[in-house]
């Protein structure tokens, strides 16, 4: 990933892909410095600069720490990433972690599909700057962006409306996957709980651990977005706050329709296993049923093929015909019998 702006390119680390400044709500013209950055800002006139990183290098990074005084630990989190979403203060600077969650299109659930894709958003926000850092398969932030400059009335609220966009762009994304991922509930319900052969277990299963890579990405940002809506956190101020209860709201439906898949997808795979318990059941009916059948026949042929002289009827010559008459008239009773108890 190259920067955005070719002239910047021998002056910004490669992993840059937007570095601006920002005054009063607009950004400024022209090209930034990453190395002067810093003598540009003045977070008390309304400046800041944002910077966006995508997969940095720990040298890439560092440079950008070093400008900015960023804490070391918060750092190291950006760099290594698969960090669990948190919210993290350090003196002036705030340090949001976000996983973002991308639906992978596929046509139907199997023991080895991929549903869910998972990336990570780590935001700086501190006096005079944000800087956003991108992993995996995070979405580009440039719509973020392009909107944030189209609301100077907002980007003049500073570094905390980048902090409150982002967030609301992972957010607004964990909505349309749970909407997606509704329907591959949805149909494997239907199929588990259809006349046909009961579904492989295995595409439950695979299911279930889609839909907790999802909840492990979602539920962990619950305190984070409580501490950052409820005015508690200096760095955000009350305009902004008010805007984080309204993705706190999203979010909280969004758990709710991850709790509801929990307990539909459970329920689910308990009631495949239950089924492959009551269909082997009825095979073993049938089978027994059939054995049945089978022993009166065979338990006469066994007698009568007993080479003794004196046996009863083997000498009549209604024997061998009365024979079959019993073992007809028996197995004829035995399958009504078996019929009307539904064995066969």
């Amino acid at each position: 990933m190259t920067a955005r702006h070719s002239g910047e390119a021998a002056e910004l680390p490669s992993a840059v892909v937007d570095c601006a400044l920002y005054e009063d709500g607009k950004r400024v013209p022209g090209q930034v410095n990453l190395g002067r950055i810093t003598e540009r800002i003045a977070p008390g006139a309304g400046r800041f600069a944002w910077i966006g990183l995508y997969e940095p290098t720990e040298e890439q990074l560092q440079e950008v720490a070093r400008a900015f005084d960023l804490h070391p630990l918060a750092v190291e989190d950006a760099v290594h990433a698969h960090q669990r979403p948190k919210l993290e203060r350090y003196g002036d600077m705030l340090f949001l972690v976000l996983k973002t969650i991308v639906y992978v299109e596929h046509e139907q659930v199997t023991s080895s599909s991929e549903i869910v894709d998972t990336g990570e958003i780590m935001v700086f926000a501190g006096p005079g700057y944000a800087i956003t850092v991108r992993h995996g398969s995070a979405p580009s932030l440039d719509g973020v962006r392009e909107a944030l400059q189209n609301d100077p009335r907002q980007l003049g609220c500073g570094p905390a409306a980048v902090l409150h966009s982002v967030a609301d762009m992972v957010v607004d994304r964990y909505i349309e996957v749970a909407d997606a991922f509704a329907g591959d509930v949805d149909t494997l319900e239907g199929e588990v709980f259809s006349p046909d052969r009961p579904v492989d277990a295995g595409r439950i299963y695979q299911l279930k651990r889609e839909l907790l890579e999802f909840k492990r990405a979602v539920m962990p940002l619950t305190s984070a977005l409580e501490r950052l809506s409820d005015g508690s956190v200096p760095q955000v101020p009350k305009e902004v706050a008010t805007y984080f209860r309204d993705v706190a709201d999203h979010h909280q439906r969004v758990r709710e329709q991850i709790l509801a898949f929990d307990e539909l997808v459970t329920g689910m795979l308990t009631a495949s296993v239950a089924q492959l318990g009551v269909q082997q059941n009825a095979d073993m009916r049938r089978i027994s049923a059939w054995a049945a059948l089978i022993a009166v026949p065979t338990m006469i042929v066994g007698i009568y093929g007993m080479n003794f002289d004196h046996m009863p009827e083997l000498k009549s010559p209604y024997g061998y015909p009365a024979v079959w008459v019993v073992i007809i008239t028996a197995c004829t009773i035995i399958y009504r019998a078996l019929r009307r108890n539904r064995w066969l």
